[in-house]
């Protein structure tokens, strides 16, 4: 590590409309150019309204201040860091955040997807823009993009403290009963058919967080949520799925954790906190969620990390920048549909036998 040089660092994610007015642009920009339906931007601009718009732009920015100043203290002799980011779908764009940090003097760019979890395939689409980017520069610009971070010890442990923090929420005397299921987004089976590595990572994130937590098997599931509104088969189950069956099990409270979400936005604010709550309570089960990760400093930490992790490797050598399958645009815009149930049933996701155990077993070590 160069103590002299200026290092940048990108955090990139979907991003949000930063109006409700913006709403239509945005999924237009995220459906790859095709208008959607008015019903659908009728809907969508129902659940920002709800939830007072999404907040994930403005929570990002946070978490690249908090980063560099955890860079910084951790560096006081250098080198340099800033700190910016890029979205994929509403502004500032990942060229923007590039150009904003090369104009602020970097020597060297580490770009991160903020997913924990990674597939070649379905990021390709944040290190293709990262790439045509840097290509525009006036002068070359070593870049790295870091792989899966999904099993990164202060990660785990930072979703494993909103755990801790959120059972201390039930009374004492029902704690050690509480469900907890931890949720990933769903996508359809074709997108992840070629790539069951990325399935893998979810799971193995599932499990080590249970470990932390000291969760027993029989008191903790991994299930997905967020499908999309497309007759397709998506991966299930769904926790839409897994709330009647805790009910008819004897269940009687469920907390929902994801493992994936690094910040607040519609599928957390709407799809867990407004759908997964309804469908709990009509259930007869008490309901909470744990509190995003946003700025949490166990969890800046772990961004830190990531970045002093790329900083060790040679300058340039950036992993994953291939794929064997571009990510389509009908892909792209199913990933961020909100809550709703599946049309398609999972034939190899297993049945529940006594209390939850929704498809954690299995797990292997591989990094959405």
């Amino acid at each position: 590590m160069n103590p002299a040089e200026s290092i940048g660092v990108l955090l990139m994610t979907y991003g949000s409309p930063e109006t409700l007015d913006d709403v239509p642009e945005y999924m237009t920009s995220v459906r790859g150019g095709r208008p959607p339906e008015e019903g659908l931007v009728a809907e969508f601009t129902r659940r920002y309204r709800l939830i007072g718009g999404s907040p994930l732009t403005r929570i990002t920015r946070d978490q690249a201040t908090a980063l560099q100043a955890e860079l910084t203290r951790r560096h006081p002799g250098g080198p340099r860091f800033c700190a910016g980011i890029g979205m994929r779908f509403a502004p500032p764009h990942v060229a923007e955040g590039v150009a904003t940090l090369v104009e602020g003097g970097i020597d060297r760019l580490i770009a991160i997807v903020m997913s924990p979890q990674y597939s070649p395939i379905i990021m390709r689409g944040y290190v293709d823009a990262v790439i045509a980017a840097v290509q525009e520069l006036e002068r070359p610009l070593p870049v790295s993009i870091p792989g899966s971070w999904h099993a990164q010890p202060r990660f785990l442990q930072a979703i494993a403290e909103r755990v801790h923090e959120a059972l201390a929420g039930f009374p004492a005397g029902v704690r050690d009963e509480v469900q907890v299921l931890l949720t990933a987004h769903s996508m359809p089976r074709r997108v992840v058919a070629n790539e069951p590595a990325y399935i893998a990572q979810l799971k193995e994130t599932a499990r080590r967080v249970a470990d932390l937590v000291g969760l027993p098997s029989e008191r903790w599931g991994f299930c997905y949520q967020s499908a999309g509104h497309t007759p397709e088969e998506w991966l299930k189950p769904d926790f839409a799925d897994v709330m009647p069956l805790l009910a008819a099990a004897g269940q009687r409270h469920v907390l929902i954790a994801p493992i994936q979400f690094l910040a607040d936005h519609l599928e957390i604010l709407y799809d867990i906190e407004v759908g997964a709550r309804e469908q709990a309570e009509e259930h007869g089960l008490s309901f909470a969620r744990i509190a995003s990760l946003n700025t949490s400093p166990l969890f800046i930490a772990a961004l830190a990390d990531v970045v002093e992790m790329e900083l060790a490797r040679p300058a340039g050598e950036a992993p994953r920048t291939e794929a064997p399958l571009a990510l389509r645009s009908d892909d792209c815009a199913s990933l961020v549909a909100p809550l709703a149930s599946p049309a398609c049933g999972d034939a190899a996701a297993p049945a529940y036998r006594g209390g939850v155990r929704p498809t954690h077993g299995g797990t292997s070590a591989a990094g959405a």
